[in-house]
């Protein structure tokens, strides 16, 4: 606050309550639901993933659900970070930085769901060691790492331009690479699924253009809903137009996704086609709720992103939020619904540890739904997401992340 005119300098955007106790409190709460993870992952190593809802004929779970959330959320915010400055295209007025940190955070918890799902710890050590590079999962893995490290790397350059260390044409190199790896995770991780051709719902060549679109939806959403928080909360100025600019493309990407969505299923039930089965378990079947939530959901979300009079920075968040309970529904309806059409018709022994609901034979277990979280599980996805909480307000509170004069 300047004590001559009353004003507050762009550059230097008080911290307000976000650098007071209300973000105290909250990295508090974000510790301890981290610590409470922690312990349920203790529980899991000592009893082994037997404890969870997964089983042979559908072996990954919820987990691997957020992993493939997360890292959607990740790319997501970094293309929304690096496309302005990569093509010289107008930004939205200095949210780069912030985008990038959510883009990182979600990017460690992606990783983190991938160490808990292994079941030991020490098994990362095996991949490496005895690791297949023809394998998509190696691929997945290797394209993280990198993406991580130079998701870091975008950032650091991003302050270091801003305090005149760092060209802005070696930033911009820095910004079509971090482009380009954004957009490469998020395909290696489609081909993960769709080069399994045992799985009906998975072998689709739109998997890898499916998961860009969807990752550009939840990433837009949750960069809106970060940075209209932390305008509430006076951490940082940013005018209605550029909020409003971002709503309107997550009303875009939204429209794009569901294209997409509609383009595989239209030709999945047409007659004569062999997808009629999977079209059925989403629109009626086991997987409808998670399907009919995405649908009206992202509809709503496009509905409010486009007409002008609900464009309020309340209806923005609930269409973010919206969004992203879409994709995540998503997410479920992608991973339950490929193991959700037995490919085993006769397995040699029925046991728990083969199928769930084991004791009604192959029909029973796969009336409902195939897979469903224990408590196990929920506890530990919750603990991980506290991690990512944990590390997003400290990086508020600790980082140079608001907006200066040169992040516009």
């Amino acid at each position: 606050m300047s004590e001559n005119t009353g004003t507050v300098s762009p550059s230097k955007a008080p911290a307000a309550k976000f650098g007071g106790k209300g973000i105290n409190v909250g990295i508090g709460i974000a510790a301890v639901v981290t610590v409470a993870g922690l312990v349920l992952w203790g529980v899991q190593l000592t009893g082994g993933l037997v404890q969870t809802g997964m089983r042979n004929l559908d072996s990954w779970g919820l987990y691997i659900t957020c992993f493939m959330f997360f890292v959607g959320l990740s790319a997501g915010g970094l293309i929304i970070s690096s496309v302005p400055r990569a093509f010289g295209m107008k930004g939205f007025g200095g949210i780069s930085k912030i985008a990038v940190w959510t883009s990182i955070c979600c990017t460690v918890l992606a990783v983190a769901f991938v160490v808990v799902d292994l079941g030991q710890p020490l098994r990362l050590g095996e991949l490496f060691a005895y690791s297949n590079l023809g394998s998509p999962l190696m691929w997945d893995i290797a394209v993280i790492s990198v993406y991580l490290i130079l998701s870091i790397v975008y950032l650091w350059a991003t302050l270091r331009s801003e305090a005149g260390k760092v060209s802005e044409r070696a930033l911009r190199v820095v910004s079509v690479v971090a482009l380009v790896t954004a957009v490469l995770v998020h395909s290696v991780t489609a081909w993960i699924f769709g080069l399994q051709q045992a799985h009906e719902f998975w072998h689709t060549a739109l998997m890898a253009p499916w998961f860009v679109s969807s990752a550009l939806v939840c990433g837009t959403a949750l960069v809106l809903i970060v940075v209209v928080a932390l305008r509430r909360a006076g951490y940082m100025e940013l005018a209605q137009d550029n909020v409003v600019r971002m709503a309107k493309l997550l009303g875009a990407f939204v429209c794009v996704d569901l294209y997409f969505f509609g383009c595989d299923l239209l030709t999945s039930a047409f007659p004569g086609g062999s997808g009629a089965e999977v079209v059925g378990m989403l629109v009626s079947g086991p997987l409808a709720p998670f399907f009919w939530v995405e649908i009206v959901g992202c509809a709503l979300a496009a509905v409010i992103c486009f007409v002008p009079k609900l464009r309020t920075n309340p209806l923005i968040v609930v269409a973010s939020i919206l969004a992203i309970a879409g994709i995540f529904c998503k997410r479920v309806q992608l991973l339950v619904g490929g193991f959700q059409i037995a490919n085993v018709e006769y397995p040699t022994v029925m046991t728990p540890y083969s199928v769930t609901d084991w004791t009604a034979g192959m029909a029973g277990a796969y009336q409902g739904m195939v897979y469903w979280p224990t408590p196990l599980e929920f506890g530990m996805a919750l603990g991980v997401v506290g991690l990512g909480v944990l590390l997003l307000l400290l990086g508020f509170k600790y980082l140079p992340l608001k907006p200066t004069e040169n992040s516009h």
